[in-house]
């Protein structure tokens, strides 16, 4: 056994493995601490796991999203996965998340509410159309039977949109009669 030799590849591997180790006993306590997010960044990244979530679960509640991401740590997998399970919890009532990024306040929101309410957003369809004057009429006239569907473009165009106007009409003497049924 006079005549043994170390390689180079065992005495590269001594040097790597001693090398490692001393970096680990010396080197280890002085790694850059992870930068601490603010509670804005919290906040912006559990609202954007929960527009997530509602997006592929529009009949989970708000509340109950928030109040598991805040209890799994923000895990969108785990949430959806309680979702799908039917196992997401209702939250106490002692939990009040706050509003969504789209409301400011209580106070604005009724302010911006009844703005809304006063200005509609797109007119109904009878104004939509200048029904106005066809409501008051007891029947919609009505022409003989069709011949069926004309080779006329302004004709099937005519007699599309007077079918249309028959229904809106129709549509809106069920709803008369069902709310004069409610209020008897």
């Amino acid at each position: 056994m006079a005549n043994e030799q170390i390689s180079l590849p065992y005495l590269a591997g001594i040097l790597l493995l001693s090398g490692l180790i001393i970096r680990y006993l010396f080197f280890s306590g002085t790694q850059t601490p992870r930068p601490t997010r603010s509670p804005e960044d919290v906040r912006r990244s559990r609202e954007t796991a929960v527009e997530r979530i509602q997006q592929m679960f529009p009949q989970a509640e708000r509340r109950s999203i928030l109040w598991d991401l805040q209890r799994n740590g923000g895990s969108i997998q785990n949430t959806t996965e309680r979702i799908l399970a039917g196992r997401l919890e209702t939250p106490p009532v002692t939990f009040q998340p706050p509003p969504p990024p789209g409301q400011a306040t209580a106070g604005a929101s009724t302010v911006s509410a009844t703005r809304q309410a006063d200005k509609p957003s797109q007119p109904d369809l009878i104004t939509r159309y200048n029904l106005k004057s066809k409501i008051t009429e007891a029947e919609f006239e009505e022409d003989a039977k069709s011949k069926g569907w004309s080779s006329n473009r302004d004709e099937r165009q005519a007699s599309l949109q007077k079918r249309r106007d028959e229904m809106i009409l129709a549509a809106r003497r069920k709803m008369e009669a069902k709310i004069a049924a409610e209020k008897k």
